[in-house]
């Protein structure tokens, strides 16, 4: 059987390692096709982990006692639609909005290294937590940062460094009164810091989104299906998320194709990366919460 919260450690080790011994070397990834790599990385292992939310969305329907799966999946691509269609009008507003919930999921979907403390202020702190990672490369890269804001239509002035100093020495800080093991979890934040220092944004945000948070997630959802034998679970978790994976990435395709014909490749894929993880974001958040209520109710 094999010990999660052991896997999850060795992970954040080999990440932190990794991270660490780029910066020493001064090893830039940076290359000509880097934004394309980013794509393909968050398009398929960052997408994945929430591959399963239609068997979730199974469980939600039991829940409230509905036999149609058409009705989740309805639901899901309209609130998806309502995120893009949103995006459109008020692009400040809902990247705003996409930001909060981003910062608070990543803080809680992160925090897995035992029990987080019971106290009354936990959501805030994991807000805080999470939010290391859009605080990070506006302190370390602000121009790239911004100039990525701007690819998603909204124009953002440079933030004063002493309150973004501020803010992620809040965010470390929150590690104290997240979590028991303060060790790992502040070698995450470590990490993002690193990842920030060494590298620019969007390179720096795959590696965090795909090889700590997603593949982070993807290891829970391995447990759920087989928490006795990694490798069926694996097997298991691999048959059930490649088709939504696959259909996303498609998607995600057919959609660049189009915007290709009207921006740059790579600011056609920062759009999709972004405005697509939105999208995505918000149904997925919002059906993880519904499932976790009905657990503390039961």
């Amino acid at each position: 059987m094999i010990n999660f919260l052991q896997l999850n450690k060795y992970q954040t080790v080999i990440l932190f390692c990794l991270s660490a011994f780029f910066l020493i070397l001064n090893i830039d990834l940076q290359f000509d096709n880097t934004t394309v790599v980013c794509f393909f990385l968050i398009a398929t292992i960052g997408v994945s982990h929430g591959s399963l939310d239609h068997i979730k969305g199974d469980k939600v329907l039991k829940i409230f006692k509905i036999k149609s799966k058409s009705i989740f999946y309805f639901v899901y691509i309209f609130i998806s639609l309502i995120i893009l269609g949103l995006w459109l009008i008020y692009p400040l507003f809902t990247l705003i909005t996409f930001l909060i919930v981003a910062a608070f999921h990543f803080g809680k979907e992160d925090s897995v290294f035992g029990k987080n403390r019971n106290i009354k202020l936990l959501d805030v702190f994991l807000f805080f937590k999470g939010s290391l990672v859009i605080l990070a490369p506006l302190y370390f890269n602000p121009d790239e940062t911004i100039g990525i804001f701007q690819i998603l239509n909204v124009d953002l002035n440079p933030i004063n460094n002493n309150i973004l100093i501020m803010l992620i020495a809040l965010s470390v800080i929150s590690n104290f009164f997240v979590n028991k093991n303060i060790f790992f979890s502040s070698l995450d934040s470590l990490t993002i810091i690193i990842l920030n220092l060494n590298f620019l944004p969007l390179l720096s945000f795959t590696i965090y989104f795909c090889f700590l948070h997603s593949l982070r997630h993807s290891f829970s959802l391995i447990k759920e299906i087989n928490s006795k034998n990694f490798k069926k679970g694996l097997f298991g978790f691999l048959k059930q998320a490649l088709p939504l994976t696959f259909v996303t990435a498609i998607g995600f395709l057919v959609i660049i194709f189009f915007l290709n014909k009207y921006y740059l490749l790579d600011a056609a894929l920062i759009k999709v990366i972004f405005i697509g993880l939105a999208s995505l974001t918000f149904p997925h958040i919002l059906l993880e919460h519904l499932l976790e209520k009905n657990e503390k109710k039961t």
